[in-house]
């Protein structure tokens, strides 16, 4: 019993605590009044917000630095502060908005304690420039602002160092600093803030910062070129693009960009500059009436072709990872190009281009480029849509052929993608007459075609499942023209079906050691045809 009792005490005491410290909570003390709502801090993030703020003042210019430290704290509170000067601004933000600075908001404690600390990190930032060297100084500027800049990669964080007005600090940097390494930063923090929609928005309202960032391509500085051209890439994908087009239009600009493109050996570079013409090219249809007659007037296309040719050249002799991206930058640029119903021809006309991609589709390891070699045979089916001349010449390219029953595989999740291949395939196949041909030239073809019926009839699985949900929601499939890849498929089993005629002859020329083909492959691939277009006939 008296242990009931000890237990039930107990509990009452500890219920009468937590009324008491709820109590405190709430009744705050009348010369510690609770912040107002619109001061409170309801930005969740797992850095303190105080420090973010910090790390902002210590990214001040020197000259805004100075001119902080010849204020006291009294005159950083005065009303007539000079709204121009962004330190002060810095200042009268954090002090004015508790909810940037939990210290600030701590209620329970000790206010002028509090002042008095913020009062003494600024003495020490102020004594800062008197004790370190301009290298050391500028050091420390560059361990600041990397911090920085890998948290402008959070949303949460980037709104909070936007709120602290941070443009307006890194703005003041490009105006004034000269040291490149401050310039990347500036840029890659603005490039990190600028991949959140919202706050590509303030970018674009601070004044005067674009049109800023936009003469920072007349640097010399391959990162901070890199950092510029990702900054302008994402301004041409938002919705203020037009905007940010607008500022572009400028021939000076524009032949600044293909010159940059053209001339840099930096891959990172290479692949930024040609991503930011892709912005251009495949962006909103208003950026491209305003930017794409100008730039090819400036000889985008031929730049294109040219950069894809020196890849190319680099990839025939050095298997080279870090030059992927670019191949495949370059590529996406070329084809979006070559879609474009105002711009098309001076691409698909191009003989050059053509061997180009046609080279990079017979590559017999296509594992590592295996997006760019299905970029190619999007590019290829545009060119050929276009320029028909060119079909002879891979009519009979064997090794091209197989190519591109290679490359299928990997658009196995692009719908476009394997059209474009199949109707490639299938104007490639119709050029060939299998009763005219001489037998080797037959046998060629169909060891060509048995070396891949397993993709073949792979790709005609999931075909068949695309097709039936393509019918489901079509109220007269009967009507639907037969596609590129029926038409591929019913010339494969007529060259099946003239080869087991003519396979006596074709048999002698196999003993002869011409050819070797193996007939049950031929009945497995021409089974896998016919039961194809049964099931299109059927449907």
């Amino acid at each position: 019993m008296e242990d009931d009792e000890v237990s039930q005490r107990s509990k009452h005491e500890e219920k009468y605590s937590d009324e008491r410290r709820e109590q405190k909570e709430t009744d705050f003390p009348s010369h510690h009044p609770p912040p107002p709502p619109d001061e409170l801090f309801e930005i969740s993030t797992t850095v303190d917000p105080s420090y973010i703020i910090s790390l902002i003042r210590k990214l001040l210019p020197n000259d805004s630095r100075s001119e902080e430290c010849d204020q006291s704290t009294g005159e950083r509170h005065n009303h007539h502060m000079n709204a121009n000067n962004v330190a002060a601004k810095s200042e009268n933000r954090d002090f004015s908005n508790s909810s940037g600075d939990p210290v600030s908001m701590d209620i329970g404690g000790n206010n002028n304690e509090s002042t008095s600390e913020e009062r003494d990190d600024m003495v020490s930032s102020c004594r800062e420039p008197e004790k370190l060297s301009g290298s050391s100084m500028e050091e420390a500027w560059e361990d600041h602002g990397c911090v920085l800049w890998d948290l402008a990669a959070s949303r949460t964080h980037a709104e909070l160092m936007v709120q602290n007005l941070i443009l307006e600090v890194l703005h003041a940097n490009l105006m004034v600093s000269k040291s490149a390494r401050i310039r990347e930063i500036c840029l890659g923090i603005i490039g990190n803030l600028a991949c959140h929609e919202g706050l590509l928005k303030r970018i674009e309202s601070t004044a005067g910062l674009v049109n800023m960032l936009v003469g920072q391509l007349f640097l010399d500085d391959t990162q901070c070129l890199s950092e510029i051209c990702r900054i302008l890439t994402s301004g041409l994908y938002g919705a203020g693009c037009i905007f940010w087009a607008e500022c572009l239009q400028s021939d000076d600009i524009l032949r600044r960009i293909l010159w940059i493109a053209e001339n840099t050996l930096n891959p990172h570079l290479t692949e930024k500059s040609v991503g930011l013409l892709l912005g251009i090219i495949e962006g909103q249809p208003e950026v491209g009436q305003l930017l794409i007659p100008p730039l090819m007037a400036l000889g985008l296309a031929s730049l294109l072709i040219n950069l894809l040719s020196f890849e190319m050249s680099k990839m025939t002799r050095e298997r080279i990872p870090e030059r992927y991206p670019v191949l495949e930058i370059i590529l996406r640029a070329i084809e979006a190009l070559s879609a474009s119903d105002s711009h098309s021809k001076e691409i698909c006309s191009s003989k050059e281009l053509f061997q180009l991609v046609c080279e990079l589709m017979k590559l017999q390891d296509k594992a590592e480029v295996a997006t760019s070699c299905v970029t190619a045979g999007v590019l290829i089916a545009n060119m050929l849509s276009e320029t028909v001349d060119f079909i002879p010449e891979v009519s009979q390219d064997f090794s091209f052929l197989e190519g591109l029953f290679s490359t299928l595989p990997f658009a196995s999740d692009d719908i476009e993608a394997r059209r474009a291949l199949w109707n490639v395939i299938a104007r490639v196949l119709a050029r060939v007459k299998e009763s005219e041909i001489n037998t080797f030239c037959l046998s060629q073809y169909i060891l060509v075609l048995v070396r891949n019926s397993d993709i073949i009839e792979d790709d005609l699985l999931d075909i068949q499942l695309e097709d039936s949900n393509e019918d489901s929601q079509n109220s007269f499939p009967s009507l639907i023209k037969p596609g590129a890849r029926t038409i591929a498929i019913q010339k494969i089993e007529s060259m099946l079906n003239n080869w087991n005629i003519r396979k006596e002859d074709l048999r002698e020329e196999s003993m002869k050691g011409d050819c070797s083909v193996n007939e049950a492959d031929v009945k497995r691939l021409s089974d896998c045809c016919q039961r194809y277009i049964k099931s299109i006939e059927g449907s």
